[in-house]
């Protein structure tokens, strides 16, 4: 079996990807001149949360993933944020590559929402690797990578926002049943109101004006 060691250097924003994306810069080392063909691999990252501090205002919006602060000993649980394939091409010795990350807006997904309620500073990451090495000096010989190869890295707050931005500047989405998509697009037809922005906010005002009739 070929010993692999990995280490993430960085994180970046994707610029030119159809959604939003980040780019996690890898560095694979094998034993010197060692070749290896390719390696076929599985990343798994996980946000784990209890290796940072949390503001007050954090705090009271990550209450619906962890409970109330006071459990935090027992709830700051790992988080999945992604996984994704990954070919690397031939090499001997070291080589580095981009570990192409998409990212989800969707409130219903734990990792978006965690995300989301952070103020700033760095998002504490673990990448877990697994999958197949093809290596060999004169030809393939097939070993697994062990399922204990990983690599840590404290992702800004900011690089993830900018990667979301991108594609949806000051916007958030929310996932609704069908039904009540219905209705909200009748509402909106009988209101003859221009765009989804001013339906949600009617029926706010529509709700504030009613709690002040209270």
């Amino acid at each position: 079996m070929t010993e692999l060691a990995f280490a993430c250097t960085g994180v970046r924003a994707a610029e030119h990807a159809a959604g939003p994306t980040l780019l996690f810069r890898l560095r694979i080392t094998a034993p010197p001149a060692t070749r290896v063909h390719a390696l076929a691999l599985r990343c798994q990252l996980r946000i784990e949360p209890a290796r940072r501090p949390y503001g007050e205002a954090e705090g009271g919006r990550l209450a619906d993933l962890f409970g109330e602060r006071s459990r935090w000993g027992s709830t700051l649980n790992p988080v999945e944020f992604a996984q994704v394939p990954l070919m690397v091409p031939g090499f001997t010795g070291e080589t580095e590559t981009d570990v192409p990350v998409p990212c989800t807006y969707d409130m219903d997904v734990a990792s978006a929402r965690y995300l989301r309620a952070l103020d700033g500073g760095d998002v504490p990451l673990l990448l877990l690797f697994s999958g197949t090495a093809f290596t060999g000096p004169g030809g393939f010989q097939v070993s697994p990578v062990p399922w204990d190869r990983e690599a840590a890295v404290r992702m800004p707050v900011r690089v993830w926002r900018e990667a979301i931005d991108r594609h949806f500047p000051g916007c958030g989405w929310l996932r609704l049943p069908e039904d009540l998509m219905d209705a909200l697009l009748a509402y909106r037809s009988r209101r003859a109101l221009p765009s989804w922005e001013a339906t949600v906010r009617e029926l706010l005002d529509g709700d504030r004006a009613e709690g002040v009739a209270r």
